[in-house]
């Protein structure tokens, strides 16, 4: 959730964007049009985007799921790296915001590959773990309410594979999360599950300073 990366300048930004990344034109259309939306700084910027994908090829992806969907960007961008034979199951419980995502996934041609359900994600998450999907998936994203990040990053490490990798989103929290002062739920919630994961023998783990901050776990 930020549609660009902390402590870069504008000039930085741009040449950042121009030589670093391969943005095609659905994904464009879409950062474009949310950039217009009330709550646009909930989308991921597109050098996350990119690198997202990359670490999906890298580990050789092919189902995925991600806590917090929006308008769709991070959903594209991974469907489109697995390519048709990847599956992302998308979790929200906005129909409003992600009415845009099924849009622009449909129009991009990814639609058939983005399963979309609209729920409480802990309800659909355990929904999952019924399923017997426990260990099945490779790649998993979280990027929705914050309070809620230590449920879905302990359902995450039980669907999730040996080997595959869990990605969190905002985990430097505009800077928050370094001052003791800001004793906010949200910064609270987030600065307790980076002391929680820093300290997680369960995984192997890397804080990126790319956009907002995200953390990825390599589950052993």
């Amino acid at each position: 959730m930020s549609r660009e990366t902390l402590g870069l300048s504008e000039g930085l930004l741009e040449y950042v964007r121009n030589v670093g990344l391969r943005e095609d034109a659905d994904l464009k259309r879409l950062r474009e049009e949310t950039a217009s939306h009330t709550m646009a700084r909930m989308q991921i910027s597109p050098e996350q985007g990119q690198f997202m994908a990359l670490l999906i090829e890298l580990i050789g992806a092919r189902k995925t799921f991600e806590v917090g969907t929006f308008t769709g960007y991070s959903a594209m961008c991974v469907a489109k790296a697995m390519g048709p034979a990847g599956r992302v199951v998308a979790l929200d419980v906005s129909e409003e915001y992600t009415a845009v995502a099924r849009r622009h996934w449909a129009s991009a041609g990814v639609a058939d590959r983005i399963d979309l359900r609209l729920a409480p994600a802990t309800q659909s998450l355990a929904a999952m773990m019924a399923a017997g999907e426990a260990g099945s998936y490779d790649f998993a994203f979280i990027d929705a309410d914050k309070s809620g990040y230590d449920a879905y990053y302990e359902y995450a490490l039980k669907l999730v594979r040996t080997g595959g990798l869990v990605a969190i989103d905002n985990v430097l929290w505009s800077g928050k999360v370094a001052d003791p002062t800001d004793q906010t739920t949200d910064t609270t919630a987030l600065r307790a599950l980076n002391s929680k994961i820093a300290a997680d023998a369960r995984v192997t783990h890397c804080l990126v300073p790319i956009s907002d901050g995200l953390t990825l776990a390599r589950k052993r």
